[in-house]
């Protein structure tokens, strides 16, 4: 691979390795006080937790486009609070992965993989959105609750304690759609 110039001095003077053999070894050369083996359980984990955020991200985006009801208003306003706070959780969850030294799953087809949030068929009625964004954000909680479990023995705090805010954040929307059925 040909650098421009003075990135290819820099690596040189700074002696760095290739760009190959740092994605290699990435993982080995962290020293936070978890054991490797953790971290990738704590990371897959994650991965998970990613999937399924990611894919309740989207549902969610789909159904504040598409909603109809005569609460059109609120159920729009409240699918778009919703979505907009998951796309910065995606994010966060990514680099957490990555703070771990694994790659975050990335593709569409990593997130189908490791999630069980469906893709929604069709254009559903406002009364089953609500009932499967509520289904999705109970996903998404117990699939944290299995990352928590790990992160608590490996005493790994800043894991648990992203874990459990979104617990707490996912517990509260699904609250707030349950609420909308009622």
């Amino acid at each position: 691979m040909a650098w421009p110039m003075q990135i290819q001095k820099t690596m040189e003077t700074q002696n760095y390795r290739s760009w190959e053999n740092r994605r290699d070894s990435q993982h080995r050369d962290i020293n936070i006080g978890i054991f490797e083996i953790d971290r990738k359980k704590i990371a897959d984990g994650l991965s998970i937790v990613l999937a399924d955020s990611y894919l309740l991200y989207l549902k969610t985006q789909n159904f504040h486009w598409n909603v109809t009801d005569p609460l059109f208003s609120s159920l729009h306003q409240l699918f778009d609070s919703q979505y907009h706070e998951l796309a910065e959780a995606v994010d966060v969850i990514a680099e957490s992965i990555r703070s771990l030294g694994f790659a975050a799953p990335a593709t569409v087809q990593d997130f189908v993989k490791r999630s069980s949030i469906k893709e929604s068929i069709g254009v559903p009625i406002a009364q089953d959105m609500v009932k499967q964004l509520i289904e999705g954000h109970e996903t998404v909680i117990n699939s944290a609750r299995d990352v928590f479990v790990h992160a608590e023995r490996a005493k790994d705090i800043g894991t648990s304690d992203l874990i459990a805010q979104r617990i707490r954040h996912h517990e509260k929307a699904a609250w707030m759609l349950r609420s909308i059925l009622e």
